[in-house]
């Protein structure tokens, strides 16, 4: 049996389509260095607060999330993030996500001193999973997503998609 080539495929594999689910804001208090570990650094960030806002969903993130930072030998950062959201009709979904973030040196470096950059001169996404209880919010439970971020001084911004 022979591998389809991409001009073989069905047109739902040649391409993702996405439907906006929420952009999200996250306040993080000071990153707080561990220390050099074998092979990378580690580096931890407490979320105190955020807000999120959707045509589906919206509300705030609870204080006591954590994003823990791995930045790695080839200067990229991989994310590990968990957060608690309560939506604004009193709803807890929990949103865990892995990401990766990086770009030239200089611009990485800039980014690390909290300075303006231009969201498109770095590589910054997400892939979060949620876990909502049975009712108005279990669609989350059964989809994948994806995000585009950008760092601010006070903590990220991601664009949240769903992938249809």
């Amino acid at each position: 049996m022979s591998t389809p080539v991409f001009d073989e495929l069905p047109t739902q594999l040649k391409s993702i389509q996405t439907r906006p689910l929420f952009v999200i804001r996250l306040d993080v208090k000071p990153i707080i260095t561990v220390s050099d570990t074998p092979g990378l650094s580690r580096r931890v960030g407490i979320v105190s607060s955020g807000t999120f806002a959707g045509e589906r969903l919206s509300g705030k993130v609870l204080d006591g999330g954590s994003d823990w930072l791995t930045v790695r030998s080839d200067g990229s950062t991989a994310l590990d993030v968990r957060l608690i959201l309560q939506t604004d009709d009193g709803i807890h979904i929990t949103m865990t996500y892995r990401g990766v973030r990086h770009g030239p040196a200089d611009v990485m470096q800039r980014l690390g001193k909290d300075e303006d950059i231009d969201p498109a001169s770095y590589y910054f996404r997400i892939t979060p999973i949620f876990e909502a209880p049975a009712g108005k919010y279990e669609f989350l439970n059964r989809m994948v997503a994806i995000g585009t971020g950008h760092r601010f001084k006070y903590g990220p911004v991601y664009n949240v998609f769903e992938v249809l």
